[in-house]
């Protein structure tokens, strides 16, 4: 019985088979008449490139403002009360008003160093004395001859000329608060003081004249931060250009996080990169690391070993084991035994 059954299953199977055969044969026909019509199929080649010898450099961008440079406060010793501000955005230079106390200027005198004492004929020697005769030397009040650090019966002469020359009382002495000492000229960013106050005391907010970014940093970036070194800067609506970084200061943290940030001031190296503009936004570049006449390929081309590590694949099917060194704009430092320039490797890019 067994047997009957499995037979009627085997002719049943083949009645099938026969039914759809000549569907079948007719899609196999056409498939295999399609294939024997099609073009071979081709692997499409690997994309290759030459191992090249060039120089690399390590480079990181962060976001900044173009202004005037990080602005600093201005004070003033002078006693009586403030009869006169200059406007906000104002440009001061050597021997011009800073402001007015009892309605008498109070000029601007270049140098690194404050007066720290009032001065006058017969006083002891001091630095302070040689940055006023730097400063009436370059107004034209010449009378002790090369600056130094005595206060001369010359010295008093000169004074008393540059005195009448500004509308003051020729005593041929300066008090302390009689000029406002500045590393150079300062625009006037913001007034902090007004009309009628005490003159002594905080006035305004000042910055340097020149053109310069401010970037603010994380601590962990502090690499970046590096007295005169050259930056790429990219000027919304202006030119790319150089900077130098000049200043180097360091802001308590505010918000939330109370972390501290490391303010950077960049100057433009050209101005004309900036012109018209009184603020932009910036991109700058900061180099980290540079290599010189190392071996690089696109960083498409590393090839992810099964030991670990990476490689580079020849393109006669070879994988060279490689160290890696900088990454920089696409390109990646490597070095392996049997690399060398102009070996051509496997690449994505």
């Amino acid at each position: 019985m067994r047997r009957s059954v499995n037979r009627k299953v085997l002719i049943a199977a083949l009645v099938a088979a026969v039914i759809l055969g000549t569907g079948s044969v007719v899609v196999l026909t056409r498939v295999a008449a399609d294939q024997a019509n099609a073009e071979p199929l081709r692997n499409d080649p690997a994309k290759t490139t030459a191992v090249t010898r060039t120089d690399l450099a390590d480079q990181q961008s962060v976001n900044g403002l173009l202004g005037f440079g990080t602005e600093r406060g201005l004070a003033s010793r002078k006693s009586g009360t403030v009869t006169g501000l200059p406007d906000q955005g104002a440009v001061i230079e050597q021997g011009k008003p800073v402001f007015w106390a009892d309605a008498k200027p109070m000029p601007l005198f270049y140098g690194s160093l404050p007066l720290y004492r009032d001065l006058e004929q017969g006083m002891p020697d001091g630095p302070d004395v040689k940055v006023v005769e730097e400063n009436l030397a370059a107004l034209g009040y010449r009378d002790f001859g090369a600056p130094d650090e005595k206060f001369t019966y010359y010295t008093a002469t000169a004074l008393k000329r540059w005195q009448k020359a500004n509308g003051l009382e020729q005593t041929g002495k300066l008090g302390a608060g009689d000029v406002v000492v500045q590393p150079g000229a300062i625009r006037v960013a913001a007034l902090t003081t007004q009309l009628g106050a005490p003159a002594g005391g905080d006035l305004m907010k000042v910055t340097g004249t020149g053109r310069a970014v401010t970037v603010e940093l994380d601590q962990s970036k502090q690499r970046l931060a590096k007295q005169g070194e050259k930056v790429e800067l990219s000027i919304v609506g202006g030119k790319p250009t150089t900077g130098t970084i000049t200043g180097v200061t360091r802001t308590p943290g505010a918000g939330a996080d109370q972390k501290s940030k490391i303010v950077l001031t960049i100057s433009v190296d050209d101005p004309k990169a900036a012109e018209g503009l009184d603020t932009a936004n910036v991109t700058a570049l900061f180099t980290v690391a540079t290599r010189k006449n190392v071996l690089a390929v696109p960083i498409g081309a590393l090839l992810a070993r099964n030991e670990g590590g990476y490689g580079l694949r020849t393109e006669d099917g070879r994988t060279i084991p490689v160290t890696l060194g900088i990454f920089a704009k696409g390109q990646v430092e490597v070095q392996g035994e049997g690399l060398s320039e102009g070996t051509r490797v496997v690449t994505t890019e």
